[in-house]
């Protein structure tokens, strides 16, 4: 019995999900893009006020961008415990954008409007950086959490 029989899934429900895992990493892709625009740009020109206001933007908006294309449910009914999990755990890197975001707004109300600095976007890079790492991860894992399915189900 193939795996389709087994979950009761027609082609076209088939040909729906991918179009639709495609349509949300590709969004995820774009705020990814966002969010290393919005931190790089910044850094380069760091006195600079009026670029940082305008770039803490498009930070917040790639952040935002990634972490609605996380919420929505991408997986195939018959997916294992596993890959569930590692899907999960990709909409923890989109809070740590968003609260990424949420810091570089808090710190630079706190510190006014004397230009971007590494103090303002201190907490920002840290969260930054965390979902960055946990976004790798999870990529890793999901790939050979879904080879390991696809070989199980073969056999």
């Amino acid at each position: 019995m193939s795996r389709r029989e087994e979950t009761g899934r027609s082609l076209a429900q088939d040909a729906a999900l991918m179009r639709r895992r495609r349509i949300v990493e590709t969004a995820a892709t774009m705020g990814l893009i966002l969010v290393c625009v919005g931190m790089i740009a910044p850094i380069v020109s760091m006195d600079n006020s009026t670029l940082g206001d305008i770039f803490k933007w498009v930070y917040t908006g790639g952040a935002v961008v990634y972490i609605v294309a996380r919420l929505v449910k991408v997986g195939a009914p018959g997916d294992s415990l596993r890959v569930r999990r590692i899907r999960r755990m990709e909409v923890w890197s989109g809070v740590c954008f968003c609260v990424g975001a949420a810091f570089w707004f808090y710190n630079s109300a706190r510190f006014g409007a004397y230009g971007i600095t590494l103090g303002i976007l201190r907490d920002t890079i840290l969260f930054t950086l965390a979902g960055a790492l946990i976004q790798i991860i999870s990529s890793w894992m999901l790939v050979f959490a879904l080879r390991k399915q696809h070989k199980d189900s073969v056999r």
